[in-house]
């Protein structure tokens, strides 16, 4: 059901006081038979015309802004800002550059990283992914690795990709994410993260009557890497484009290229032929009779040609440009883009060859994509970095934010699918993830998440709480604030009740850094009266439903 912003704020700010979040079902059970009415399913979009359009390019093209970016923004112009970010080598990012030294794991190859525990690993990585997200000034960069990330979905828990999903990151999705598409896709076809994700690396030649070819990676590159569901293939191309990339496998856990020349030098003599970054081509285990792909005729007799050819005519084809074009404007512009936006994007991703560059200045000059604000909910992971971007607070410990990411749903590197995560409300919004959310609003604002420190955001000091708010819903919405949210607040400033309601939220059920739920002590929020007005505003405003869109 839809709800209005004053629902929200009465069953969230009064549900935050009376549970913790050890069970959906009971929180929902709990707010109807106490208020008579369930949590909202749903979020009304804002009107657009609400929307600050230069604060609506930075919740799109940025995690939100940094305290004092719509200013530049406003200063330099739109077009000069997108140029910019368009080419990040251009940005100085010194700063977080030297806060990331700091995880060291992500810099090894795929064959020195078994050196690393994979608890080690998944840290490092996930708090990298975190920080640049936040911190780096190169932020359209970033969303595009978060774009390209889910795109090429790998889940660190299967197999060996916890040691291999590091250079993955390095070398595939950040090396190409504002580059061609032929290129990263060609990048990930011989990542060793992948090929083991999709079992690519057990695909081989039929020989025997035990043999057979494996189809996952075939079936998922068609699928959602390139053509997209309904791109026109049979499963024929299935197992033509499966016995294309027969052979197509990556060095043992722990082999070093550079230790183990003398072995790669044999295996070579043998028919194996290396490649860089973990990659192995198997000739001895590659199909090399004829194969007809999408109608296309890959002649007897060649190895690693077939696979690389196959990646050529997928990256070239209408179907690809049709599926990464909706894809694009799912992401940037909303859940239901129309057909017209999709075509236009399409034929730019055609015309420049793939060029990731050029569909975002494409993009960009469309008015849909300009008409569309607020008409995206944000996934946790973007909810966490806006915030925190938002209120310029300084994150001295990353797992207490990424805790609470996953307990919103989205634990980093973990999609369940090949899929990855959604990009869609209905992937978002429930009763019990809305509840949580504003779990995590109050928690934010009342310093109540290890590692960080409650915002103190800009104000005068001698403000009354008609000022506050006033000042919190600019600052934090920048423009967003609608009647409806502004009245509605104000009401609740003026409430006695307002700041025992929001301070109560008992947040001891939750482990600190590296603690499971039965060790953890307890910890409390301060109580209502040592919390100021400025933080009880600003928890309603983290959490509101504006807030949630970007």
């Amino acid at each position: 059901m839809k709800t209005s912003r004053r629902q929200w704020i009465r069953s969230t700010s009064l549900g935050a006081g009376a549970v913790s979040l050890t069970g959906c079902q009971r929180i929902i059970s709990q707010l109807t038979a106490s208020f008579g009415q369930s949590v909202p399913e749903a979020l009304e979009p804002p009107s657009s015309s609400a929307i600050d359009p230069d604060f609506h390019l930075l919740s799109r093209a940025a995690f939100g802004p940094w305290p004092g970016d719509l200013a530049r923004l406003k200063a330099m112009g739109r077009a000069a800002w997108i140029e910019e970010q368009l080419h990040p080598e251009g940005i100085s990012d010194s700063l977080c550059d030297l806060r990331a030294r700091r995880f060291e794991s992500l810099s090894f190859s795929p064959g020195d990283a078994y050196e690393f525990k994979k608890d080690v690993l998944r840290d490092e990585l996930t708090r990298h992914t975190l920080l640049r997200a936040v911190y780096s000034k190169r932020q359209l960069f970033e969303v595009m690795v978060e774009f390209w990330t889910d795109h090429l979905n790998i889940d660190l828990e299967k197999g060996d990709c916890i040691y291999l999903k590091p250079s993955d990151d390095r070398e595939v999705i950040r090396r190409h994410a504002l580059g061609k598409f032929r290129d990263l896709i060609r990048a990930s076809a011989t990542s060793p993260a992948m090929l083991i994700y999709l079992d690519g690396a057990s695909n081989k030649v039929r020989r025997h009557h035990e043999d057979v070819p494996n189809e996952n990676y075939a079936r998922e590159l068609l699928e959602l890497h390139t053509l997209g569901v309904d791109g026109g293939y049979t499963q024929q191309d299935v197992v033509e484009v499966a016995r294309a990339f027969t052979g197509w496998s990556v060095l043992p856990p722990g082999f070093d290229e550079r230790r183990g020349r003398a072995r790669s030098d044999a295996a070579m003599r043998l028919g194996f032929v290396t490649h860089d970054n973990g990659f192995l081509f198997r000739a001895d285990a590659h199909d090399a009779e004829s194969k007809v792909v999408l109608g296309t005729k890959l002649a007897a007799g060649r190895g690693l040609e077939d696979g690389r050819d196959v990646l050529g005519l997928l990256a070239r084809h209408p179907s690809t440009a049709h599926h990464i074009a909706t894809k694009f404007a799912r992401r940037f512009v909303a859940d239901e883009p129309s057909p017209e936006l999709v075509d236009t994007l399409a034929q730019a991703f055609t015309a420049s060859g793939g060029d990731t560059r050029a569909l975002i200045r494409c993009l960009v000059a469309q008015p849909e994509f300009w008409r569309q604000r607020g008409a995206k909910i944000k996934s946790p992971f973007e909810l966490a970095a806006s915030t925190i971007r938002a209120t310029g607070v300084s994150v001295t410990r990353a797992r207490g934010v990424l805790d609470w990411i996953e307990r919103m749903g989205q634990p980093l590197y973990a999609a369940p699918a090949p899929t990855g995560f959604g990009d869609t409300a209905e992937a978002w919004v429930s009763a019990g993830a809305l509840l949580s959310r504003m779990h995590f609003a109050v928690a934010f604002a009342s310093g109540g998440i290890v590692g960080v420190t409650a915002p103190a955001l800009d104000m005068p000091a001698d403000l009354d709480r008609s000022d506050l708010l006033a000042h919190t819903l600019d600052q934090l919405l920048g423009g967003r604030a609608t009647a409806d949210l502004a009245e509605g607040l104000a009401a609740d400033a003026a409430d006695p009740g307002f700041a025992a309601r929001i301070t109560a939220a008992d947040t001891s059920s939750f482990p600190a850094d590296g603690e499971d739920d039965a060790a953890a002590p307890e910890r409390r929020p301060p109580t209502a009266s040592s919390l100021p007005p400025s933080v009880q505003i600003a928890a309603v405003v983290l959490g509101s439903p504006e807030f949630q869109r970007r």
